[in-house]
Protein backbone atom coordinates (compact mmCIF):
# COMPACT_ATOMS: atom_id res chain seq x y z
CA UNK A 1 0.00 0.00 0.00
CA UNK A 2 1.45 3.51 -1.34
CA UNK A 3 2.05 6.24 2.00
CA UNK A 4 1.99 9.47 0.82
CA UNK A 5 2.02 12.85 3.31
CA UNK A 6 0.18 16.11 1.43
CA UNK A 7 0.75 19.54 3.16
CA UNK A 8 -1.72 21.66 2.86
CA UNK A 9 -4.17 18.87 2.58
CA UNK A 10 -7.29 20.95 4.36
CA UNK A 11 -8.83 22.96 1.15
CA UNK A 12 -8.29 23.29 -2.74
CA UNK A 13 -5.90 20.86 -4.69
CA UNK A 14 -4.44 19.33 -1.54
CA UNK A 15 -8.01 18.58 -0.14
CA UNK A 16 -9.10 17.13 -3.60
CA UNK A 17 -5.72 14.97 -3.88
CA UNK A 18 -6.34 13.67 -0.46
CA UNK A 19 -9.54 12.09 -1.49
CA UNK A 20 -8.26 10.98 -4.59
CA UNK A 21 -5.35 8.76 -3.12
CA UNK A 22 -7.98 7.43 -0.03
CA UNK A 23 -9.88 5.99 -3.48
CA UNK A 24 -7.21 4.16 -4.47
CA UNK A 25 -6.61 2.56 -1.28
CA UNK A 26 -3.41 4.28 -0.31
CA UNK A 27 -2.46 5.33 3.06
CA UNK A 28 -2.54 9.28 3.09
CA UNK A 29 -0.71 11.51 5.94
CA UNK A 30 -2.90 14.82 5.65
CA UNK A 31 -1.34 17.84 7.34
CA UNK A 32 -2.55 21.47 7.35
CA UNK A 33 -2.99 24.15 9.66
CA UNK A 34 -7.14 23.56 10.53
CA UNK A 35 -7.55 20.76 12.92
CA UNK A 36 -11.21 20.58 12.54
CA UNK A 37 -10.66 20.14 8.65
CA UNK A 38 -8.54 17.44 9.53
CA UNK A 39 -10.36 15.25 12.14
CA UNK A 40 -13.26 15.24 9.20
CA UNK A 41 -10.89 14.33 6.56
CA UNK A 42 -10.11 11.20 9.18
CA UNK A 43 -13.45 10.55 9.74
CA UNK A 44 -14.17 9.94 6.19
CA UNK A 45 -11.53 6.89 5.73
CA UNK A 46 -9.75 6.56 9.49
CA UNK A 47 -8.22 3.06 8.55
CA UNK A 48 -5.96 4.81 5.62
CA UNK A 49 -5.79 8.42 7.18
CA UNK A 50 -3.70 9.77 9.69
CA UNK A 51 -3.42 13.50 10.54
CA UNK A 52 -1.35 16.28 12.43
CA UNK A 53 -2.05 20.10 12.72
CA UNK A 54 0.97 21.91 11.03
CA UNK A 55 1.65 25.98 10.16
CA UNK A 56 4.53 25.85 7.36
CA UNK A 57 5.80 28.57 8.99
CA UNK A 58 6.44 27.52 12.13
CA UNK A 59 10.03 26.53 13.20
CA UNK A 60 7.87 23.33 15.09
CA UNK A 61 6.97 22.01 11.17
CA UNK A 62 9.56 19.56 10.74
CA UNK A 63 8.64 17.91 13.91
CA UNK A 64 5.33 17.21 13.55
CA UNK A 65 6.32 16.12 10.02
CA UNK A 66 8.18 13.33 11.60
CA UNK A 67 5.57 12.44 13.73
CA UNK A 68 3.34 11.80 11.04
CA UNK A 69 5.47 9.93 9.00
CA UNK A 70 5.96 7.72 11.58
CA UNK A 71 2.32 7.41 12.61
CA UNK A 72 1.75 6.32 8.98
CA UNK A 73 4.71 3.96 8.81
CA UNK A 74 7.72 5.95 6.51
CA UNK A 75 6.70 7.88 3.33
CA UNK A 76 6.95 6.94 -0.47
CA UNK A 77 5.83 10.00 -1.78
CA UNK A 78 5.88 13.73 -0.31
CA UNK A 79 3.78 15.98 -1.84
CA UNK A 80 3.52 19.42 -1.18
CA UNK A 81 0.16 21.94 -1.91
CA UNK A 82 0.63 24.34 0.85
CA UNK A 83 0.77 28.04 -0.22
CA UNK A 84 -0.68 31.49 -0.44
CA UNK A 85 -1.51 33.93 -3.38
CA UNK A 86 -3.04 37.32 -3.54
CA UNK A 87 -3.14 40.68 -6.10
CA UNK A 88 -1.31 43.12 -4.69
CA UNK A 89 -1.12 46.11 -6.65
CA UNK A 90 -0.74 48.46 -4.04
CA UNK A 91 2.46 46.02 -2.95
CA UNK A 92 0.77 46.17 0.52
CA UNK A 93 4.15 44.89 2.57
CA UNK A 94 1.98 42.47 4.68
CA UNK A 95 0.78 40.72 1.75
CA UNK A 96 4.24 40.41 0.25
CA UNK A 97 5.67 39.10 3.06
CA UNK A 98 3.06 36.58 4.29
CA UNK A 99 3.33 35.41 0.77
CA UNK A 100 7.36 35.18 0.81
CA UNK A 101 6.75 33.30 4.44
CA UNK A 102 4.60 30.50 3.13
CA UNK A 103 5.74 30.26 -0.48
CA UNK A 104 9.49 30.72 0.12
CA UNK A 105 10.08 29.72 4.09
CA UNK A 106 7.97 27.40 4.58
CA UNK A 107 8.29 25.81 1.27
CA UNK A 108 11.68 25.55 1.99
CA UNK A 109 11.60 24.00 5.51
CA UNK A 110 9.31 21.18 4.30
CA UNK A 111 10.63 20.52 1.29
CA UNK A 112 14.07 20.26 2.77
CA UNK A 113 12.92 17.73 5.36
CA UNK A 114 10.98 15.52 3.03
CA UNK A 115 14.54 15.51 0.64
CA UNK A 116 16.46 15.03 4.29
CA UNK A 117 14.05 11.67 5.22
CA UNK A 118 14.44 10.60 1.21
CA UNK A 119 18.49 10.93 1.69
CA UNK A 120 18.04 8.72 4.78
CA UNK A 121 15.76 5.89 3.40
CA UNK A 122 16.87 5.31 0.03
CA UNK A 123 14.84 7.22 -2.09
CA UNK A 124 10.87 8.09 -2.83
CA UNK A 125 9.09 10.70 -4.94
CA UNK A 126 9.21 14.19 -4.05
CA UNK A 127 6.50 16.22 -5.79
CA UNK A 128 5.22 20.16 -5.07
CA UNK A 129 2.49 21.99 -6.89
CA UNK A 130 4.34 25.51 -8.19
CA UNK A 131 2.50 27.63 -10.50
CA UNK A 132 2.57 28.61 -14.16
CA UNK A 133 2.95 32.04 -12.18
CA UNK A 134 6.72 31.77 -11.82
CA UNK A 135 6.85 31.11 -15.65
CA UNK A 136 7.45 35.31 -15.91
CA UNK A 137 7.30 38.30 -12.90
CA UNK A 138 3.32 39.15 -12.76
CA UNK A 139 3.01 42.84 -11.72
CA UNK A 140 -0.16 41.93 -10.25
CA UNK A 141 1.57 39.65 -7.62
CA UNK A 142 4.95 40.37 -7.17
CA UNK A 143 5.49 38.05 -4.17
CA UNK A 144 3.62 35.54 -5.35
CA UNK A 145 5.44 34.61 -9.05
CA UNK A 146 8.69 35.71 -7.06
CA UNK A 147 8.41 33.04 -4.59
CA UNK A 148 6.90 30.33 -7.82
CA UNK A 149 9.99 30.66 -9.87
CA UNK A 150 12.12 30.62 -6.62
CA UNK A 151 10.19 27.23 -6.02
CA UNK A 152 10.95 26.06 -9.54
CA UNK A 153 14.72 26.62 -8.97
CA UNK A 154 15.17 25.01 -5.47
CA UNK A 155 13.24 22.13 -6.87
CA UNK A 156 15.71 21.51 -9.35
CA UNK A 157 18.95 22.51 -6.99
CA UNK A 158 17.62 19.32 -4.95
CA UNK A 159 17.16 17.24 -7.94
CA UNK A 160 20.99 17.92 -9.11
CA UNK A 161 22.01 17.09 -5.52
CA UNK A 162 20.27 14.01 -5.10
CA UNK A 163 22.11 12.94 -8.74
CA UNK A 164 25.40 14.50 -7.31
CA UNK A 165 24.84 11.82 -4.13
CA UNK A 166 23.10 9.18 -6.14
CA UNK A 167 19.95 9.37 -4.29
CA UNK A 168 17.20 7.54 -6.34
CA UNK A 169 14.59 10.74 -6.05
CA UNK A 170 12.38 11.11 -8.09
CA UNK A 171 10.84 15.06 -8.49
CA UNK A 172 7.91 16.28 -9.62
CA UNK A 173 7.11 20.00 -10.35
CA UNK A 174 3.49 20.29 -10.89
CA UNK A 175 1.99 23.76 -12.48
CA UNK A 176 -1.16 24.49 -12.68
CA UNK A 177 -2.72 27.44 -14.39
CA UNK A 178 -5.63 29.37 -12.54
CA UNK A 179 -7.86 26.81 -10.44
CA UNK A 180 -11.32 27.90 -8.99
CA UNK A 181 -10.04 27.13 -5.02
CA UNK A 182 -10.52 29.20 -2.50
CA UNK A 183 -7.40 30.39 -3.02
CA UNK A 184 -9.41 32.45 -5.88
CA UNK A 185 -12.41 32.98 -4.31
CA UNK A 186 -12.07 36.61 -3.21
CA UNK A 187 -9.99 38.11 -6.27
CA UNK A 188 -11.64 39.24 -9.42
CA UNK A 189 -12.44 36.25 -11.99
CA UNK A 190 -9.48 34.68 -13.57
CA UNK A 191 -9.91 33.68 -17.77
CA UNK A 192 -9.93 29.64 -18.20
CA UNK A 193 -10.56 28.99 -14.32
CA UNK A 194 -9.88 25.19 -13.98
CA UNK A 195 -12.02 23.42 -11.69
CA UNK A 196 -10.25 21.88 -8.50
CA UNK A 197 -11.32 17.99 -9.43
CA UNK A 198 -10.17 18.14 -12.73
CA UNK A 199 -6.77 19.71 -11.89
CA UNK A 200 -6.27 17.38 -9.00
CA UNK A 201 -7.03 13.93 -11.07
CA UNK A 202 -4.19 15.29 -13.39
CA UNK A 203 -2.05 15.85 -9.89
CA UNK A 204 -3.20 12.37 -9.27
CA UNK A 205 -2.05 10.66 -12.56
CA UNK A 206 1.62 12.40 -11.43
CA UNK A 207 1.80 10.83 -8.37
CA UNK A 208 1.00 7.34 -9.88
CA UNK A 209 3.51 7.77 -13.01
CA UNK A 210 6.43 10.86 -12.02
CA UNK A 211 6.74 13.43 -14.70
CA UNK A 212 9.32 16.05 -14.07
CA UNK A 213 7.21 18.93 -15.03
CA UNK A 214 3.64 19.46 -15.69
CA UNK A 215 1.64 21.81 -17.04
CA UNK A 216 -1.81 21.83 -15.89
CA UNK A 217 -3.60 21.95 -18.53
CA UNK A 218 -2.53 22.00 -22.41
CA UNK A 219 -4.01 25.64 -22.64
CA UNK A 220 -1.99 26.86 -20.30
CA UNK A 221 1.24 24.87 -21.59
CA UNK A 222 0.72 26.96 -24.48
CA UNK A 223 0.16 30.21 -22.59
CA UNK A 224 3.22 29.36 -20.96
CA UNK A 225 5.72 28.52 -24.25
CA UNK A 226 4.43 31.99 -25.68
CA UNK A 227 4.84 34.06 -22.58
CA UNK A 228 8.63 32.84 -22.35
CA UNK A 229 8.97 33.92 -26.22
CA UNK A 230 8.41 37.90 -25.75
CA UNK A 231 11.04 39.89 -25.13
CA UNK A 232 11.42 41.65 -21.64
CA UNK A 233 10.99 44.80 -23.21
CA UNK A 234 7.71 44.12 -24.31
CA UNK A 235 6.61 41.72 -21.88
CA UNK A 236 6.68 45.01 -19.07
CA UNK A 237 4.49 46.84 -20.78
CA UNK A 238 1.59 43.56 -21.13
CA UNK A 239 -1.62 44.12 -18.57
CA UNK A 240 -1.43 40.49 -16.81
CA UNK A 241 -4.29 40.51 -14.41
CA UNK A 242 -7.52 39.22 -13.94
CA UNK A 243 -10.48 40.68 -14.92
CA UNK A 244 -12.07 43.20 -12.66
Amino acid sequence: MKRIVIVGATSGLGLATVRLCMREGWRVGAAGRRIEALEALRAEAPEQVEIEPLDVTRDDAVEHLDALIRRLGGMDTYLHTAGIGFRNLELSPDIEIDTLRTNGEGFVRMVSAAFGYFRRNGGGHLAVISSIAGTRGLGAAPAYSASKRMQNTYLEALEQLARMEAIPIRFSDIRPGFVATPLLAAEPRYPMLMPTDLVAKKIFRVLQKPRRRVVIDARYALLVTLWRLIPQGLWVRLKVRPKE
